[in-house]
């Protein structure tokens, strides 16, 4: 026998042919012409215009606040009365200090009664509400946001505020024990006391602005709700979820965003609001926490009380307290918009 067959058969390796490799596709590009070229030069004109009238408004304040500033200095921020005078003296004492935390006390009050209402008329209009009730649901919230500030201011002060006080004397009997609703001076035990002490509060404000911001939340969360991805909401019922499930497992979390942004958006709103606070409070300079207590303060309604008598320097004062306020709106509009830019379809949901 040969070596060739006692070693069995031969194998052969036939090595493979190299295969093709594709090349990487390129980047497809958009070139704009014609009409579209024109529509999003009128769109970027339109963001820099936005951004260039903030930035003048900022500067104008600025500028015209610059001599009260240069005198009070960073008392300004802590002093608690105003009395500019003019500007000389030992009398001239001026600040925001009273003035900017009952601005943030209206503001937080009507946030507090706002958003529960806001909350729940979003889900029932994108939730529970047939289709004609929530178109017509959807239209009445939104005429509500046309409504005049001074029809609100009016109807807090002829209608709320005289009814709102019997409000205001049982929280202060029964709710004295916390420190906001505490009402120095005040008898609520005695029915011949003066109600005046219950009237023009920052809570009978905050009940006003409240629903003044109400449309503006509740637009914000109806929106965010009826994004809601379909796909998940059927997933969600497939498995067996209730309604309630529904919403707590998909609606809820994918509209968390929507939800703080239309918060602070509100907050917002409610913190530049003139007229009908206005219309309501009674001016004190002095940190006031009592909510239920006759007197409150707003940048607001102190620069529209003294702007028309106010002397060239008070003008400047009125200025530094306007601007301040800017600042602070600005910070919370910032915030809430960078909050709902980074809320993206049903990131949480699940």
């Amino acid at each position: 026998m040969s070596e060739a067959a006692a070693s069995g058969p031969t194998t052969y390796v036939v090595a493979p042919e190299p295969a093709d490799v594709p090349e990487p596709r390129r980047a497809l590009r958009e070139r704009a012409v014609g009409g579209d070229r024109a529509f999003m030069a009128g769109l970027t004109g339109s963001g820099l215009s936005v951004l260039v009238i903030i930035g003048v408004i900022g500067l104008f304040l600025t500028v015209r606040a610059w001599q009260a500033l240069h005198v009070a200095g960073w008392s300004f921020l802590t002093t608690q009365q105003w009395q500019p005078g003019a500007g000389t003296g030992s009398q001239t004492r001026f600040g925001v200090a009273g003035i900017l935390t009952g601005t943030v006390l209206i503001g937080l009050t009507a946030i507090v009664m706002a958003v529960p209402l806001a909350f729940g008329t979003a889900l029932y209009i994108s939730e529970y509400a047939p289709a004609r009730a929530k178109r017509a649901l959807t239209s009445a919230v939104d005429l509500m946001a046309a409504i005049p500030s001074v029809v609100y201011g009016l109807w807090g002060f002829l209608f709320l505020e005289p009814r709102a006080g019997h409000i205001a004397r049982w929280m202060a009997t029964y709710l004295d024990w916390i420190p906001i609703f505490k009402v120095d001076g005040a008898r609520p035990d005695d029915p011949l006391a003066p109600a005046t002490v219950y009237t023009a509060s920052t809570f009978i404000v905050g009940m006003v602005v409240a629903l003044m911001i109400t449309p503006i939340v509740c637009a914000m969360m109806r929106e965010s709700f009826s994004q809601a991805p379909l796909g998940e909401r059927e997933g969600a019922y497939a498995l067996g979820a209730t309604k309630w499930g529904v919403i707590r497992m998909v609606v809820l979390p994918f509209g968390r965003g929507g939800m703080i942004g239309g918060t602070m958006l509100g907050l917002g709103r409610a913190l530049g609001e003139t007229i009908a606070v206005f219309m309501i409070i009674s001016l004190v300079f002095q940190i006031q926490p009592h909510l239920l207590q006759a007197g409150g303060s707003s940048v607001a309604a102190l620069i529209a009380s003294h702007y028309g008598t106010a002397t060239p320097f008070e003008l400047s004062a009125l200025m530094a307290a306007g601007l301040t306020l800017f600042l602070l709106t600005l910070v919370v509009n910032l915030a809430a918009s960078a909050i709902i830019a980074r809320s993206r379809s049903g990131q949480e949901s699940g």
